[in-house]
């Protein structure tokens, strides 16, 4: 009798060295895709998070600048001799 199976048949029980090889591909070609989009994830991450430093960054040296104001206006206060706690509350 003659076998007239085709070796290229995948629906055999022991797939042949090119079926195994095309299924290592697919699993890479998958693996990759799936690494490039959590790539481009980690990315948009990183991204946002650095605006968002830039941003608090920003807000931090305003509150110093107005804090340094503030210091310097008690300082003058004091220094000008007026005192808030000397003041005596209009109720008295």
């Amino acid at each position: 009798m003659h076998d007239e199976t085709d070796p290229s048949d995948s629906s055999t029980s022991n797939p042949g060295p090119l079926a195994r090889l095309e299924a290592r591909l697919e699993a890479l070609e998958s693996r990759i895709a799936y690494q490039e989009h959590w790539l481009e994830t980690l990315d948009q991450a990183v991204a946002d998070k650095e605006r968002r430093l830039d941003h608090l960054e920003r807000l931090s040296q305003l509150m110093q600048t107005r804090l340094r104001e503030q210091h310097h206006a008690l300082q003058e206060q004091e220094d000008g001799g007026y005192s808030p706690e000397h003041e005596v509350p209009p109720h008295y």
